[in-house]
């Protein structure tokens, strides 16, 4: 994971659930390229035609909301989705992000579609259209976990310095 992530902005509204970011009838699988496929699909249907590897999602309130999936953050970041910005998050898909090695930060940004977006992700900071907006910092135990690309490869990095 980049301190500086850079990319063009995707914005959703309010209470962006979980199922709208990938919808219950593609959770039978465990393919990857099904959710990439399929991200996003319930509030735009050519989403995963259109993001790029890099770009970012911008969300306002309550963004993830709904069920508990981890496979809704799995969609993002396999659709190429670097980031996710927004207002604040449910706390579980924020949790979840983090877990899945998916970048997110809290900030009341205002963009349009297709704006440049730089993220300092040790600052807490989005940059669009020369104006920087204060967001939260993530706590450094989580930039750690978000660095070795998500839980599971955190845990065994810290296993395998155990074992030493």
């Amino acid at each position: 994971m980049d301190r500086i992530i850079k990319g063009k902005a995707w914005v959703f509204g309010n209470d962006i659930d979980t199922d709208v970011i990938i919808p219950g009838k593609y959770l039978r699988t465990t393919d990857m390229q099904v959710f990439a496929d399929h991200a996003m699909e319930g509030v735009d249907l050519d989403f995963s035609k259109k993001v790029q590897k890099g770009d970012i999602i911008v969300g306002g309130d309550n963004f993830g909301c709904g069920s508990s999936r981890e496979q809704a953050p799995l969609a993002l970041k396999h659709a190429g989705v670097s980031c996710v910005v927004a207002r604040y998050f449910a706390r579980i898909f924020f949790r979840n992000a983090i877990n899945v090695g998916l970048p997110l930060i809290e900030a009341d940004v205002e963009c349009k579609e297709g704006d440049e977006l730089e993220i300092d992700l040790l600052e807490g900071t989005v940059k669009v259209n020369g104006k920087i907006y204060q967001g939260n910092k993530l706590p450094d135990f989580l930039l750690e976990i978000l660095t070795d690309g998500g839980l599971v490869p955190h845990r065994k990095k810290l296993q395998k310095q155990e074992s030493v």
